[in-house]
């Protein structure tokens, strides 16, 4: 069988049995399912250990139950809406009136839709991009409520296969602006809209292809500098650790960006662009290619330039995005928000702007930024559809004391631990029960919990753990035990082992 084919139908398998468990197996790769869909969980302390701001920044936990968190829209008043498609719903973040940094509270402001994502606000209308359309409510921006009928102004868009998100803008030029990912990993579509940036009227009238050969340019925005529009972009996967890169493209009218025939700088794709003839080359070299390039499955997403005269000058008119973060790769990379800036000749660089998503071993994952709003005060806010939590990040407030530093951590007991032996041997037997060494011995290996830990903390942790660690359930006195078996294996006792298993009968 095709290896390709193969692995699709695995991850077909994987969608249509609803486990959250699943296990995608590629060529040195491993990836735990839900680490695609989320289910982490975060708290104020985890953003004060593990986020990481540049100098002149600082990071808090503006919401966290937000599941699933997309994209942002910030209404006149503050407050923030999120699209959630999951669960087929936009849900309003009450403005921080009070100052301490957090949401107000939270409430469903439109559900029983179809997987909505994109969403912006023009004039007194909501717009909202469902999978498989456009739709558009009146919205009362003194009160955050809706103040009419939701109405479908552009339907029948495919949402079939991957990349069934749509993501919507209103442009400069008064027309809206939606893109529309592939159907497959590569493959010739069929439909002429997918794989596109598309536009149309205010009204959903005068559908059109605005920009092809876009695999997946699920983020896009202007830039205030010159009024050129910039889109994120995706590249395929199963063709290595590092190819091809994903892009940032610079997007005009009429233009074909390469997709499915080329990747990176016109290089032609083994499948459909590797001895196809003359006049797929001739596509190739006519092709634009990205104006910069991530790296390969960093997955980025949102893209949002900053405006507010609140920004340093530093940061004013940059881009920032969101990397998403790799899943086909054998090493994580990504997860983390990026700046770009553009030099007086043009050059594009890149800075890390938000980060600590990811753990310093590249083993954990704490986050996945999707989207990036900026509100009138300079407030950025950063989705994350992982830990299903809205970051705030403030220009003036104290960041890390140089770029790249790192917060301090939790430090080790200052005294020994008291290991209680036989809560450790009880623990030792519940490791062993649930072949909890079938990924902690070597895909998530358990090292220096005591730094990171207390004897309570690690038990509490077994409340929530981090996916793709499944959630048992534990009682008390099982997570007590479970901690005193961990910690028994790093601190200076004879270390306890997991009995054998029982011989069958």
């Amino acid at each position: 069988m095709n290896s390709l084919l193969k692995y699709a139908l695995i991850f077909l398998l994987a969608l249509g049995l609803g486990v959250a468990t699943v296990t995608i197996f590629a060529p040195g790769i491993s990836v735990p399912w839900r680490q695609l869909t989320g289910g982490a969980s975060i708290d104020e302390q985890t953003v004060d250990n593990r986020l990481h701001t540049v100098p002149g920044y600082g990071v808090v936990l503006f919401a966290d139950d937000v599941p699933n968190a997309r994209w942002i829209a910030i209404t006149r008043r503050g407050d923030l809406l999120v699209s959630q498609p999951k669960r087929g719903q936009v849900t309003l973040l009450e403005a921080d009136a009070d100052g301490d940094g957090h949401s107000d509270g939270q409430r469903v402001l439109i559900d029983h839709l179809k997987r909505p994502h994109g969403l912006f606000l023009y004039e007194d209308w909501l717009y909202i991009a469902e999978s498989d359309g456009v739709g558009r409510v009146p919205f009362d921006h003194s009160d955050g409520l809706v103040a009419g009928r939701y109405q479908k102004i552009v339907s029948g868009l495919a949402d079939s296969g991957n990349h069934w998100t749509k993501t919507i803008a209103m442009g400069p030029d008064g027309w809206i602006y939606l893109s529309s990912g592939s159907s497959c990993n590569v493959c010739i579509e069929d439909n002429p809209r997918r794989a596109t940036i598309m536009r149309f009227r205010p009204d959903g009238s005068d559908l059109q292809v605005y920009a092809s050969g876009l695999r997946n340019s699920v983020g896009f925005d202007w830039s205030p500098k010159d009024g050129a529009l910039y889109a994120t972009d995706n590249g395929r996967d199963w063709l290595g650790d590092n190819f091809p890169p994903c892009e940032l493209n610079r997007i005009e009218r009429g233009a074909f960006y390469g997709w499915p025939y080329a990747n990176g700088n016109r290089v032609p794709d083994p499948d459909f662009g590797v001895n196809a003839g003359e006049d797929i080359e001739e596509k190739i070299a006519n092709s634009r290619p990205p104006v910069f390039s991530f790296p390969a499955h960093n997955a980025p997403l949102g893209i949002t330039f900053l405006r507010s005269q609140a920004q340093p000058a530093t940061y004013r008119d940059a881009a920032l995005v969101a990397l998403h973060g790799s899943w086909n790769r054998s090493t994580k990379d990504g997860y983390k928000v990026v700046s770009l800036h553009w030099d007086e000749h043009g050059a594009i660089h890149q800075r890390d702007f938000l980060w600590g998503f990811l753990s310093a071993d590249r083993q954990t994952v704490y986050g996945r930024p999707v989207d990036i709003a900026e509100d009138t005060e300079g407030h950025i806010y950063v989705s994350d559809d992982y830990a299903g939590a809205i970051y705030r990040v403030t220009p003036g407030e104290s960041g890390d004391s140089e770029a790249g530093a790192h917060k301090p951590r939790l430090q080790a007991p200052t005294k020994p631990l008291a290991i209680d032996r036989g809560a450790a041997q009880r623990g030792a037997e519940l490791y062993q029960r649930h072949h909890c060494a079938r990924c902690h011995a070597a895909q998530v290996p358990l090292r220096n919990l005591a730094r990171r830990y207390t004897l309570q903390t690690l038990a509490d942790y077994f409340d929530a753990p981090t996916p793709p660690m499944p959630d048992y359930d534990f009682g008390p006195s099982q997570k007590r035990a479970l901690a005193h078996y961990l910690m028994s294996r790093e601190v200076d006792t004879p270390k306890l082992v997991a009995p054998p298993p029982a011989p069958h009968n």
